[in-house]
């Protein structure tokens, strides 16, 4: 039979459209030019590691992981975002140093520049973690979304962290509430702003903690949820451009403990130190401290007990001594760098460390 007028055979081309809008909605897949673009900076660590054998959680040092891996292992990505990826080192974390900073920076600032840049995602060891995380969040020039992911067990182990932690940083960095929230970091489900993290255990996967002020939200199944954003100024309102530096200034750290020795304090003043942070006191560390600040070096009294302002004494104002607040050392010591890009007057320094 001859089909009726009212009847028509629907166009071959028809069908085809038909069937792709069908595929999407039962896949959940879409075209990579309607999907949000991340950009992933790798820099190495544990999330990069190869172990020797699926239970060897330590002493992983069978191999490195490339980009190209990473992302070829999640290929759920591809149903969120667009991935490009550029690799900027491939290092255990206590290599990473000014050089490897201050690439990763000027490489994202770029990137973040691009309109069709939505946010990045930074991958790292997670020992030195959080000092590159909040270097970033004091340097970055941008208020899209910017990630710092690692994991605490290697790419080839048995419940293998990285991977989960990898795609729920993606889908922060194109969360639109995390817009204007700085520099994160984000492991075990959970998102930690880059002012207050730290990583507070050597072993378990839920080491990173923010102990005076808690996360800024966690990546459920559903949906990423935010419930805070930080206070402090960092990213598109810092003052810090780091954009033509090619270093940093020499800042160390002394450790204070019962009868502590002076001695480091002495060597570091010879080495040429341009600041020192002095993670806790020690009678020892007056002299020396009054000896550095004799000669123009900037001190800064931090603690090492983990929690708490480290508050500003009237006698430690007058000695030209700068309280942290309530950065540890390590971060203490990546702020005075900044800081003493632009000035070394003590007053100013001590603003600088009120503020961010």
């Amino acid at each position: 039979m001859n089909p009726s007028p009212s009847t028509k055979p629907t166009p071959l081309f028809l069908q085809g459209v038909c069937l792709c809008v069908l595929f999407i909605f039962s896949f959940g897949f879409l075209p990579a030019a309607t999907l949000p673009k991340v950009v992933l900076f790798t820099t190495g660590g544990t999330i990069q590691s190869k172990g020797e054998h699926r239970d060897k959680l330590f002493e992983y040092t069978d191999g490195k992981v490339t980009p190209k891996e990473l992302t070829d292992d999640l290929p759920e990505l591809q149903t969120i975002a667009a991935i490009e990826t550029v690799e900027i080192s491939n290092v255990g974390s206590g290599e990473i140093g000014a050089p490897q900073l201050l690439k990763l920076v000027k490489a994202i600032n770029a990137a973040l520049a691009r309109p069709d840049v939505t946010g990045a995602v930074v991958t790292h060891g997670t020992s030195t973690l959080e000092e590159t995380a909040y270097f970033l969040h004091l340097t970055v020039k941008s208020t899209k979304p910017v990630v710092v992911v690692g994991a605490m067990r290697p790419f080839t182990a048995i419940s293998r962290d990285g991977p989960f932690n990898l795609y729920n940083s993606v889908r922060v960095a194109i969360t639109p509430e995390a817009v204007g929230k700085g520099v994160m970091v984000v492991l075990d489900d959970t998102i930690h702003s880059a002012r207050f993290v730290t990583k507070g255990n050597t072993y378990h996967v839920d080491t990173f903690v923010d102990r005076d002020i808690g996360p800024l939200g966690f990546t459920d199944s559903d949906r990423v949820v935010f419930y805070r954003t930080p206070l402090s100024r960092h990213t598109s309102n810092s003052e810090f451009d780091v954009s033509i530096l090619e270093t940093l200034p020499m800042v160390d750290i002394v450790y204070g403990y019962q009868e502590a020795s002076a001695a480091p304090l002495e060597a570091l003043i010879t080495a040429g130190a341009k600041g020192i942070i002095l993670n806790d006191g020690a009678p020892s560390f007056k002299k020396g401290s009054l000896k550095a600040l004799s000669e123009g070096i900037v001190v800064v009294q931090s603690d090492r007990k983990g929690s708490g302002r480290v508050v500003l004494s009237e006698h430690s104002a007058g000695r030209g001594v700068i309280t942290a607040d309530s950065l540890n050392a390590q971060k203490a010591r990546v702020l005075l760098r900044l800081a003493l890009t632009k000035t070394t007057d003590a007053k100013e320094i001590q603003r600088i460390f009120n503020t961010y």
